[in-house]
């Protein structure tokens, strides 16, 4: 009789003590509550948790990337726009990640959402679209000061998406258009007056050299012969009307 009471027992007492034990890995940590009051943090590996006396919370340390949903966001320059993000953050200190806030994950969830409208209502569109890196550096410190007193670091804030209605991208898309026009305007008017300066200064050359003038009507007229024309037009150089004045011819 006592010996089969011996095998009953000798097994519960067995898993009773397996209890005690507890496995990590390398990026767990366990946070242990003896009678409520915390105790310490223990793990990686292998640790003892006494059942009912206390109770332990286990938390992952790995990064974690968190979607933050299409949010409804009105620019400075009153454009709406839809606009969503992706946020990279891990629990440095796993015992305020347990007792400072309820639930670390939808809070960091709700501020990412209410920060994303606050900071990019104060940029006007044209902003919110080429600078992003500025925007994602400016949402991702808030976030940063705000969750250290929960334990969590917020590693970097990216925008994924900024959707605009078909208005707005046809209005941008004139506006694009516009500006190219504009460039291509200041481009041939910059060319055209490098053009003038340079002819402005070639005449200067020649009016001060009379024999670079020469050189010049012989050219041209070694060009004209090139094009075997029907109709050829001598230009006569003011240098000959100036010598026939001076014989008073």
């Amino acid at each position: 009789m006592q010996s089969a009471v011996f095998i009953v027992i000798i097994p519960i007492i067995l898993l009773f003590l397996f209890t005690f034990f507890r496995v990590l890995y390398e990026y767990e940590r366990a946070v242990v509550f003896t009678l409520g009051r915390f105790w310490k943090v223990k793990g990686p590996g292998l640790i003892i948790i006494v059942p009912i006396i206390q109770q332990m919370v286990k938390m992952d340390l790995r990064t974690v990337v968190m979607d933050v949903p299409p949010q409804d966001v009105i620019s400075r320059d009153n454009v709406s726009v839809r606009v969503n993000a992706v946020v990279y953050f891990r629990v440095m200190n796993p015992e305020r990640a347990v007792i400072q806030v309820e639930n670390f994950y939808n809070a960091i969830s709700q501020l990412s959402q209410t920060t994303l409208r606050s900071v990019l209502g104060q940029h006007e569109l044209d902003e919110m679209l080429a600078d992003r890196t500025k925007l994602n550096a400016h949402i991702q410190q808030i976030l940063d000061e705000q969750t250290e007193t929960w334990g969590i670091k917020v590693g970097m804030v990216e925008i994924k998406h900024i959707d605009l209605n078909e208005n707005m991208i046809r209005a941008i898309a004139k506006q694009a258009e516009a500006e190219r026009e504009r460039r291509a305007k200041v481009i041939h008017a910059d060319g055209e007056f490098q053009a003038a300066q340079k002819l402005l200064e070639a005449a200067q050359i020649l009016s001060q050299q009379p024999q670079a003038l020469q050189l010049r009507y012989l050219q041209t007229l070694s060009n004209i012969g090139e094009e075997k024309n029907t109709t050829i037009v001598f230009p006569l150089p003011m240098e000959l009307l100036s010598f026939f004045q001076k014989k008073g011819v």
